[in-house]
Order: structure tokens, then C-alpha cells, then sequence
């Protein structure tokens, strides 16, 4: 069923394998999509990985055009992780590919499978900064806040570095 054009951000992250190939590969894999447009993506970022030892991650958002209602979207998503080998085998644990639903356009969700915006996206530089990068502006209906306010609350010392220019 088609619905209305919704703008969307997602986050992109990875840390097995070629990191900046893959979310490449994701993004245009995710662009052939009927009823997702990429409109852009942030620079990626290098992080420290949150949990279990592991490698860095690399980070970055991407904004989308949808006409697919938000349980449609993130079946994409998760069937697009595991076309590049993403294994749930522990919290927080590494992955070759992780894909999160940030923001659906002004919509608050609260269901078993899906919560938008995403409830921790408040907490993680490694997605504000990039986030802030590509929409400054973009309200989050549930602090009111903007992203770059959200974003400078956090502040820098939270060990994102941006490692290129966006395209």
C-alpha cells in the first residue's frame, strides 16, 4: 500500500569488514528500494564502539524520502542488514551493518517492534553529529529540541571524529 512521502533519517553503522565500502553498498542498495529515495548522507565518523570489546565503528545518517508506512521501512531495513551479513548474536555487539530508524517525519511511535524517533538517538553523539551535519534544523518531536541543540549537548568530548566530507 503506498502512503503519503515522508522524509526519514536513518543511521548507518558498521565495524567488520570494509566498513565504508559496505555502508556505501547499503545506501545504494536501500535507493533501488520502490518507495525510497536517498536524498543525501552525512560525512562518516569514526567512534568507539559502545559494549563488548570490538573495533570502532564507522557512523554516519542518511535523509530519505518514503512512501512506506514506518513497519514497511524498517523491514527494509532489517532485511538490508542481513544482505550484507548482519548477525544478531549479542547486544550491542559488532556487526557488519546496523541500520537505524531515527526520525519519521513528526511521527512518536511506541509499538512492540518499532519506537520512533529512536529512543537513544538523545544520548549518542555518533549519531547527532552526523545527524546535524545534514539536518540541523530537524525538530525531535519528543524533546522539541533540534538536532544541533541535541548535538551540542553533548558536546565534543564524546569521541566522534569525522573522517571525510559528506556526498
Amino acid at each position: 500500500m503506498t502512503h503519503p512521502v515522508q522524509p526519514v533519517a536513518i543511521a548507518l553503522g558498521s565495524n567488520l569488514g570494509d566498513s565504508s565500502g559496505t555502508l556505501a553498498k547499503a545506501l545504494d542498495a536501500l535507493a533501488h528500494i520502490e518507495g525510497v529515495t536517498v536524498q543525501c548522507r552525512s560525512s562518516w565518523y569514526r567512534s568507539t564502539a559502545i559494549g563488548p570489546v570490538q573495533p570502532d565503528y564507522l557512523n554516519g545518517c542518511a535523509l530519505l524520502q518514503v512512501s512506506l508506512a514506518p513497519e514497511e521501512l524498517l523491514d527494509c531495513l532489517l532485511e538490508t542488514e542481513q544482505r550484507f551479513g548482519r548477525e544478531r548474536a549479542e547486544r550491542w555487539g559488532p556487526r557488519t551493518l546496523d541500520l537505524d530508524l531515527l526520525f519519521y517525519a513528526q511521527l512518536r511511535l511506541d509499538t512492540e517492534r518499532l519506537q520512533v524517533p529512536h529512543p537513544r538517538l538523545r544520548e549518542r553523539a555518533f549519531v547527532l553529529q552526523p545527524l546535524a551535519e545534514i539536518a540541523p534544523d530537524w525538530v525531535d518531536p519528543v524533546s522539541g529540541s533540534t538536532v544541533q541543540d541535541l548535538a551540542a549537548l553533548l558536546g565534543k568530548e564524546s569521541l566522534v571524529e569525522r573522517l571525510e566530507d559528506s556526498h
